[in-house]
């Protein structure tokens, strides 16, 4: 189809075989290049999909006609491939995280702000493709809705990252300050901080505890416990490990109409007949309890790969 966006993925490594992959199933996008440090790397996975192939990606950006990139690479050449791709006016996903340091990622914004006055359509954006999961976007439209009103207390146990050393052993920059930047907080647990914001909003006070290598060889962190404070009240709590098996993946969302749990792929919401914080100003029983009940709530599942919906459709959201 000529009316496709052609698309070309940057680190072919793990995730970026999988966008590889998925583009060339797209409707929508077509795989138009590859681009690896590794030059066997690059013409193996060019060659399968009949696509050029290059060790540089300036050489690609500057060559080929790229409607957009998909940055895969280890997380240090997340900036400055993007900040290239924008200011020569191609659209650029990247993969979690945006950035290492928090300067490089005002960088990446900056820069795309900047281009946007030469490319008004341009469109920057990260891989946050739990956003797109059914039950994610159910629990975002209640909360949006005030179905649980004002919100409490949110706490998400999220210790199903387990990962063996085996894992962190696979490739030189894995579980480096150097060649990561980080451990579970920075590799696994972006998409749990963006979804954890993206329901309740950001805290204006956080405290944590993390452990370096505790369980793992490594040099960067693979348990933390975090604890938050938001401008509404609410309290918030995080807990993750890369150590842990069986893990837990467990979501409490409280609010004044009752509690929502979701665990097991499963919605679960304790609907309070009247709010709490209204009931228990007016009740005169000292053990009362607010009457509710326990609904499952049905979402619409996904059809296939979050990781397709996010690199496979031309309108992926910008940042």
């Amino acid at each position: 189809m000529t009316d496709k966006l052609k698309f070309a993925v940057i680190g072919v490594g793990i995730m970026g075989s999988s966008h590889v992959r998925d583009i060339s199933k797209s409707e929508n996008v077509a795989l138009a290049a590859i681009c690896d440090i590794d030059p066997q790397r690059a013409q193996n996975a060019a060659a399968a999909h009949d696509v050029p192939w290059y060790t540089d990606y300036k050489e690609m950006i500057d060559k080929e006609k790229l409607d957009g990139v998909v940055i895969s690479t280890p997380h240090y050449f997340h900036t400055p491939i993007a900040i290239y791709a924008m200011e020569h006016g191609v659209n650029a996903l990247s993969e979690k995280p945006e950035a290492v340091h928090v300067k490089d990622a005002h960088k990446m914004n900056d820069a795309f702000e900047a281009a946007r006055k030469k490319y008004p359509n341009l469109i920057f954006a990260i891989m946050f493709q739990n956003r797109t999961h059914g039950v994610y976007k159910k629990l975002k439209e209640m909360i949006d809705g005030g179905q649980l009103g004002k919100l409490v207390r949110t706490t998400w146990i999220v210790t199903d990252w387990f990962r063996s050393q085996s894992y962190y052993d696979n490739g030189g920059w894995r579980a480096t300050w150097r060649g990561e930047g980080g451990g579970v907080l920075l590799n696994q647990c972006p998409h749990n901080l963006d979804l954890y914001q993206w329901l309740v909003g950001l805290p204006n006070k956080v405290t944590g505890f993390a452990a370096i290598g505790k369980y793992h060889n490594i040099e960067v962190e693979d348990e933390v416990t975090g604890f938050f404070q938001h401008e509404n009240g609410m309290v918030g709590h995080f807990v993750t490990t890369t150590a842990e098996s069986p893990g837990t993946n467990r979501l409490e969302i409280i609010g004044e109409n009752g509690k929502i749990v979701v665990e097991d792929r499963k919605i679960l919401f304790t609907r309070n007949e009247q709010s709490m914080i209204d009931f228990l100003k007016s009740t005169p029983e000292l053990f009362a309890r607010v009457p509710s009940q326990v609904e499952e709530i049905p979402y619409e599942p996904n059809s296939g790969s979050s990781h397709a919906v996010c690199s496979g459709t031309p309108s992926f959201g910008s940042r």
